[in-house]
């Protein structure tokens, strides 16, 4: 007899598996989580399986912003989705840019999240996209409440990136490693998004550890046409996060060398733009901020682009398992990329053909900008990169490796049958 709590695959024989899926930031916000995870539901959707979302009322990063609640979302009610999936809507606090602020809205999130989540559909599988301590947390309780497998999926090094970032000191550290240790333990799979974190869990003991990584839905991604050969100004961007893990004082520093002859883009926004930009108007140097692009400006902004600047701090260990998601991005379209990166970013970047890893010094940097601009054939990418996320990060490819864990995951609970 069919179980009545799983819903037909078109593509299989058997059940599709209901998912719920735990998350702090989704659709209509940009963040990480809202682009990983509406790409993998459209997949999912597409293949017949059904994914509940618990995701607060959209409000990073400044609130609501005028978006009418028919888009982002009423608390306690829930909503229809881009796709198939049913989103849950728990309520936010309003909240500054600061870190405890941040950390405050999500514990009131999460914590309401566990009731909100007891009413939703029954699911087969529990899924929690973490840094965020709040929901992981919230998902393991919701989890076992609802006696059914949780996926932990750590999109950061947590909680190695914390004690780098000295996010948390003292015995509040040692509590925060405990419980993030303590809910990847009773995980029945943990999810990664790089090889090298999977390994450092498999090292203290882990074995149920897998990973898919970030990517990219390719076919929405055109190959933009190579830069121009001649032109006056030599043309870089960032684009992504203007945080503390991106140093991006560096490339700051390093137009400042180059001068004139070039002109740094950085769009987005972050905890340290602020002070980004008193240190551009400081230095005199040749940046103009952008606040966050979407859809066709994104792409134009990168057809202006000579290269595109992918950056992580060198001093904290875990950014060497460490790949900012915005990299296969920039892949697929072809750009130039400056990689002031290390370990494993740094070894995609170099398998993929896709540009220049350069130090972390302003010096190396605009050392790099300034050989490009002598040598702007430089700057024309093959088709490389573009081939490399087809057959690592196209999210199509993704799914269908999500799909086969969850069902090698419930066949391991429930036997063949799922």
């Amino acid at each position: 007899m069919t179980d009545p709590t799983l819903g037909a695959d078109p593509h299989a024989s058997a059940p599709t598996p209901r998912l719920t899926l735990l998350t702090h930031s989704y659709w209509p916000e940009s963040s990480p989580p809202q682009r990983r995870w509406s790409a993998l539901i459209k997949e999912l959707g597409a293949a017949g399986w059904q994914v509940d979302v618990v995701a607060p009322v959209a409000h990073a990063p400044h609130g609501r912003l005028g978006l009418p609640h028919s888009v982002a979302g009423h608390a306690l009610r829930s909503q229809h989705g881009r796709y198939s999936e049913i989103i849950r809507r728990v309520p936010y606090l309003r909240h500054g840019n600061s870190h405890g602020a941040k950390f405050a809205d999500q514990c009131f999130s999460a914590l309401l999240s566990i009731p909100l989540g007891l009413l939703t559909r029954r699911s087969d599988v529990l899924i929690v996209t973490a840094p965020s301590l709040p929901f992981l947390g919230a998902g393991y309780v919701l989890a076992r409440l609802r006696r059914i497998p949780l996926v932990v999926e750590m999109r950061d090094a947590w909680p190695d990136l914390a004690r780098d970032a000295r996010l948390v000191r003292g015995n509040v550290e040692s509590l925060v490693e405990w419980a993030v240790d303590f809910v990847q333990r009773r995980a029945d799979l943990v999810v990664t998004v790089t090889e090298g974190f999977a390994e450092t869990l498999r090292t203290r003991g882990l074995k149920n550890v897998a990973t898919i990584s970030n990517g990219v839905l390719l076919h929405t991604l055109p190959v933009l046409d190579p830069p121009p050969l001649e032109r006056p100004v030599f043309e870089a961007l960032y684009l992504g996060n203007h945080g503390k893990s991106q140093r991006l004082e560096v490339a700051i520093r390093a137009s400042a060398l180059v001068g004139n002859s070039m002109h740094l883009h950085m769009v987005g926004h972050g905890v340290e733009r602020p002070a980004l930009e008193r240190l551009a108007k400081e230095l005199n140097a040749p940046v103009t901020f952008h606040d966050s692009l979407q859809g066709q400006e994104v792409m134009d902004r990168y057809a202006s682009a000579d290269t595109c600047v992918v950056s992580l701090r060198d001093d904290w260990k875990s950014f060497e398992t460490t790949v900012p998601s915005k990299t296969y991005e920039v892949l697929a379209i072809g750009r130039h990329v400056t990689g002031i990166v290390k370990g494993e970013a740094a070894r995609i970047l170099e398998d993929s053909g896709a540009g220049d890893i350069v130090p972390s010094t302003p010096e190396a940097v605009a050392a790099l900008w300034e050989d490009l601009a002598k040598d702007r054939g430089r700057l024309i990418r093959n088709v490389d990169s573009r081939q490399w996320v087809k057959q690592h990060a196209d999210y199509p490819l993704l799914a269908l490796r999500y799909m086969d864990l969850v069902r090698g995951l419930l066949a391991e609970q429930h036997g063949p049958r799922l």
